[in-house]
Parts: C-alpha cells; sequence; structure tokens
C-alpha cells in the first residue's frame, strides 16, 4: 500500500525539500501551503513529472476549520495520513523590547498552535490505522535561544515539549513522534543574513559551513520511511554541523 504524508509548509524551502524527498522515497505527497499557490503547484508538478503523485492543499494551520478541511481533503483523495511533518513556520525577528504583542502572537499561533493543531487532527486516523509517523520541525534556536527571536525561540522550545509528550501519548498505538532542530540551513531565510553575520555564525559551526535542503529532508525522510526507524520516538534531532552539542 502506498503510503500518503501530509507536509506543511511544503511549498518552498526545507518543506520543498522533504516534500521531494518523500515523493522519491514512493509516497503520495500532499503539499500544504497558506498562500503560495503557484509555489505549491510547482512542487507537485516536479513531482509528477517524476512519476510520483501529489496534490496542493490551501490551509492556514493556525486556524482549526482551515485544518480540518486540508485533512478531509488528504482523506478524500487517498484515505490515509501514514506521515505528518510540521514544518509550516514564519519569523517576526525583533528585540524583545520592541516586539510587540501581534508579533509574539502571530508566530506562535502559526509555529507552535499550527503544531498541535494538525498533529490532533491527524493523529485521530492515525490512531485508527494503529500505525504513522509525525515529525516536527523545530529549529537550534528552541535549544539555545537567539536574541531578537524570543518569540520563534520560545515556539520551537514548545514544539520540542510538544513532541516528547505526545510520543508518550502514542507510542502504545504504534504512532513515532520525533523533532528535527535545523541549524543554519541554505534558504531564502539564510540568504537575506549579511556577510559579517555570515562570518560570525561560521566561527560557531565546528564543521565551518551551511547545511543543505536536502540534508535535512534526508533525516526526516529516514524518520518518516526507514524500517530502523521503529523504535524511534520522543527524540530530538540537531542537524546544525555540530553549533549544538548537548
Amino acid at each position: 500500500m502506498t503510503k500518503v504524508a501530509l507536509v506543511t509548509g511544503g511549498s518552498r524551502g526545507i518543506g520543498r525539500g522533504i516534500c521531494l524527498a518523500l515523493a522519491q522515497g514512493g509516497v503520495n505527497v500532499a503539499v500544504n501551503y497558506a498562500s503560495s499557490s503557484q509555489a505549491a503547484a510547482e512542487v507537485v508538478n516536479t513531482i509528477s513529472s517524476q512519476g510520483g503523485e501529489a496534490l496542493a492543499v490551501q490551509g492556514d494551520v493556525s486556524q482549526p476549520d482551515q485544518v480540518e478541511t486540508m485533512v478531509k481533503t488528504v482523506l478524500d483523495k487517498w484515505g490515509r495520513v501514514d506521515i505528518l511533518v510540521n514544518n509550516a513556520g514564519i519569523t517576526r525577528d525583533r528585540l524583545l523590547l520592541r516586539m510587540k504583542l501581534e508579533d509574539w502572537q502571530e508566530v506562535i499561533n502559526l509555529n507552535l498552535t499550527g503544531v498541535f493543531l494538525c498533529t490532533s487532527a491527524v493523529s485521530k486516523v492515525m490512531l485508527k490505522q494503529k500505525a504513522g509517523r509525525i515529525i516536527n520541525i523545530a529549529s537550534i534556536a528552541g535549544v539555545m535561544g537567539n536574541a531578537g527571536q524570543a518569540n520563534y525561540s520560545a515556539a520551537k522550545a514548545g514544539v520540542i515539549g510538544f513532541t516528547r509528550s505526545v510520543a508518550r501519548e502514542l507510542a502504545s498505538r504504534g504512532i513515532t513522534v520525533n523533532a528535527v532542530a535545523p541549524g543554519f540551513i541554505t534558504t531564502d531565510m539564510t540568504a537575506v543574513l549579511s556577510e559579517d553575520v555570515v562570518k560570525q555564525v561560521l566561527q560557531q559551526i565546528p564543521l565551518g559551513r551551511f547545511g543543505t535542503v536536502e540534508e535535512v529532508a534526508d533525516l526526516v525522510r529516514f524518520l518518516a520511511l526507514s524500517e530502523a526507524g521503529n523504535y524511534i520516538t520522543g527524540q530530538v534531532f540537531n542537524i546544525d554541523g555540530g553549533m549544538v552539542m548537548a
């Protein structure tokens, strides 16, 4: 039976890479997007051109009704959900004294509450199937903190705590829940960093380079598809070139 994955924020960056990696592993992929319909369609077309099957599904993961509709769309199409990758996220970076309540709330709503809503909706399906794999995309910012990202770091730390709690709740039904915490990865988000900032960051990375989207996607694919991942749950995998060692 062909497995089905729902990847939130799957139209660009790390999410796009995860969609392509799972499709290459023979999975039918639902590519969630909030507003970038053209980018989502491009991901679907790329998967189709490589012989895979994909579907673009619009939905703001911070809105309960949209999450329910999104999951229903996937079930109507394929009848099951075997893999959930909670990847959708935003940043609203500001120093604490300049951070407005809306900057805080928008990031918490999407990056943390969105993970809760999607996991809650999909876990109901997985419980009936008595199997499933959930991978939450956290960040090393949620492990070590980052100046100017109190909202983002708090949300990602919340994702880590959520991952461990839900892993304990769902393990008896054959559902694994893990988190992947990327460090500095070459994406549109890191492309805007100044040359001086890049130099400073590279000094903190033992491997001396930024990671690639493909490296993160390969780790997610392992956790989602590998038989070797059957006995892994409640774990947080830093993929950061050695930046955080704890």
